[in-house]
């Protein structure tokens, strides 16, 4: 049987936001207090290809603060790809951690499908 899951994502997983960002190839993520434009954000930090501050991921809220000035900054996109790739290997991590094996195909429209082998199904 098969079943078509839409994801909303919160950032709470510190390996799944390493694994996205090495997924992408971006610097491994920073711990810490980080400046935006007029304010600052406790959290992991993610540095985006050309975005002038970084994506501030506050685990304990799952939200993602960040500064790009309405895309002059940083091009959204580039978020909506760390976004992506966080909310895949999360659901990878969360299926292999229960013994379930799972294939990754990229779809035309730049979507990503997972298959998750369940007890010789897919779900």
């Amino acid at each position: 049987m098969s079943h078509i899951v839409v994801v909303k994502t919160e950032i709470r997983d510190a390996a799944a936001v390493r694994a996205a960002c090495q997924r992408l190839g971006l610097p491994p993520p920073v711990q810490g207090t980080h400046r935006l434009f007029t304010s600052s954000a406790t959290g992991l930090a993610v540095q985006l290809p050309k975005w002038r501050y970084p994506a501030v991921c506050d685990l304990s809220t799952g939200q993602v603060q960040y500064d790009n000035y309405r895309g002059h900054w940083g091009d959204q996109r580039q978020l909506d790809a760390f976004l992506q790739a966080y909310a895949v290997e999360r659901a990878k991590a969360e299926a292999r951690g229960k013994g379930h094996q799972v294939t990754e195909a990229k779809l035309p429209d730049g979507s990503i499908k997972l298959t998750v082998q369940v007890n010789g199904g897919a779900a």
